[in-house]
């Protein structure tokens, strides 16, 4: 396959697309499916799975497959490598790297309608489910015997659990909890040959090698997953939150380092800068200080009595940090307001720009301040405006860049501001992605953090699982390169390492 590159709109071609004829063969070979409406290829079916929450980048897929049970994902995936079509994975379209972005010669496989709690197994604190059920759904199903389900992504209500498994999500909660691959206990996963295979399971400890660990965060270049087991926890005893002040962001920024240096570990820490914050409470009116320069949000959860010590030890190291205002939340309402807030940032966006820019990128928490104080300086050094909303307790950053897509250049100085601030995390000592994924959307900024030999040993274990490079092609890797033996593969020409000495 001769794969050809083109900008915006991003397209992956063969040298001859015969859509039609592919269409057709795709057709006889997935009689089933065709059968009951879950091979479409009508152009108004195809356009709703032309892009994902990076919708600055835009292609139609040749056909779309909703298979409902693992046989079917087997039989679309044997029916594609014998046709030689290329098959994007999809889980609910809100990723936001482009890692579900279809190719024009290719197939989006979605599992949407995979979409079943398979076993909720309390003895072992697991649940195993379809790759299609939403994250917030394992939660609700287990609530009723006070167990729960740690990652919460801000896009919880609607994204599933196969697309978390893909990027490794994690949520406002993954401090304490940690992200997806912290929480999966086991995947059933069909490969690019149509082999249907199990790594891990109930039990906590393994033999060989970590599996599980390689396809989490894979973003489906290794295979398609199935069934995914995952431990539930049980919910805490009680949780207290607390909205902390401040006159300028890298002050709150040198707060959360304070409270980790002190030991303590919240369940989540979470800074919004003034823009954030206006913007959220214009949309919710969640009670959000107006005016603040930055705001943090600091919960402690578990047994009352620790709850009660750190909550008192936070409110001192956030004091001595230069809080100008403490507000607490003890009731599960006044959480849950607070938290509904920050989980809305995004959306509200909309109301203060046409359009924005989600990174996601992940620093030393000691770098905080120094990052925070640089983004700000290129933010002006741009023209574009940009909202901080991040996972402070962790170091994962979430800056949007706020653009209007209809001016002229807009879009392309969005991303440049974007690649300005990814680069800054890796020179500091952070990587590109907290839990967005690479995708296509930071594809090219991979040398930034990995040298040749790093991105060769990558390469070789894809191609190991798939040789023909018919999963997700185009993602994660730059430009056409030669590898040692010979074959053509994704990857590009070495950028410089940012000079630490500019930031």
């Amino acid at each position: 396959m001769n794969w050809v590159w083109q900008r915006r709109p991003w397209t992956v071609v063969t040298e001859s697309v015969d859509r039609k004829g592919q269409r057709k063969a795709l057709r006889r070979a997935l009689p089933q499916l065709a059968k009951t409406r879950a091979l479409l290829d009508a152009d108004e079916d195809l356009v709703v799975y032309e892009c994902d929450g990076l919708s600055a980048y835009r292609q139609t897929p040749l056909a779309v497959a909703l298979p409902v049970d693992a046989q079917q994902v087997q039989q679309t995936i044997l029916a594609c490598a014998e046709l030689s079509i290329p098959i994007v994975p999809w889980g609910a379209g809100t990723g936001l790297s482009g890692g579900a972005l279809a190719v024009a010669d290719g197939l989006v496989l979605s599992l949407a309608r995979m979409n079943r709690i398979l076993d909720i197994d309390y003895d072992h604190r697991c649940v195993t489910v379809e790759p299609g059920v939403t994250n917030l759904a394992v939660s609700h199903a287990v609530s009723g015997n006070g167990y729960y389900y740690a990652p919460d992504p801000s896009s919880q209500i609607a994204c599933t659990v196969g697309g978390n498994v893909a990027e490794n999500s994690g949520g406002v909660h993954c401090l304490k909890y940690g992200t997806t691959t912290n929480n999966l206990l086991g995947l059933q996963i069909v490969l690019a040959d149509g082999e249907m295979i199990e790594i891990g399971g109930a039990a906590l400890e393994r033999a060989g090698y970590d599996l599980l660990a390689l396809f989490t965060g894979s973003e489906g270049l290794l295979g398609v997953i199935t069934q995914a087991t995952l431990r539930i926890l049980r919910t805490p005893e009680t949780a207290q939150a607390i909205m902390a002040t401040f006159d300028s962001i890298e002050a709150a920024g040198g707060a959360v380092a304070d409270v980790i240096g002190a030991g303590i570990v919240p369940a989540g820490m979470e800074i919004m800068d003034r823009l954030s914050i206006e913007a959220v409470e214009d949309f919710l009116g969640c009670g959000y200080p107006r005016g603040a320069a930055g705001l943090l949000l600091v919960e402690i959860d578990g047994p009352s009595a620790e709850v009660d010590l750190q909550i008192g030890a936070v409110e001192a190291c956030l004091r001595q940090a230069g809080a100008t205002d403490l507000q607490h939340a003890t009731t599960q309402e006044q959480r849950q307001r607070l938290w509904a807030g920050r989980k809305a940032a995004f959306p509200a966006m909309g109301r203060i720009a046409p359009d924005y820019y989600c990174m996601d990128g992940t620093i030393p928490r000691g770098q905080l301040a120094t990052v925070l104080g640089r983004i700000e300086a290129l933010s002006e050094e741009f023209g574009l405006r940009v909202a901080n909303v991040f996972h402070a307790g962790d170091g994962n950053l979430h800056p949007l860049v706020l653009y209007d897509g209809n001016k002229p250049g807009d879009l392309e100085k969005a991303e440049e501001l974007g690649a300005e601030i990814l680069k800054l995390c890796v020179a500091v000592g952070g990587v590109l992605s907290g839990e967005h994924g690479i995708g296509v959307e930071k594809r090219d900024l991979m040398p930034c953090m990995f040298t040749d030999d790093d991105l060769d040993l990558q390469e070789e274990i894809r191609l190991a699982f798939d040789p023909g490079m018919l999963l997700n092609p185009g993602k994660v890797y730059p430009q056409l390169r030669q590898c040692a033996e010979g074959r053509t593969h994704v990857h590009g020409g070495r950028r410089p390492f940012p000079d630490l000495e500019r930031f």
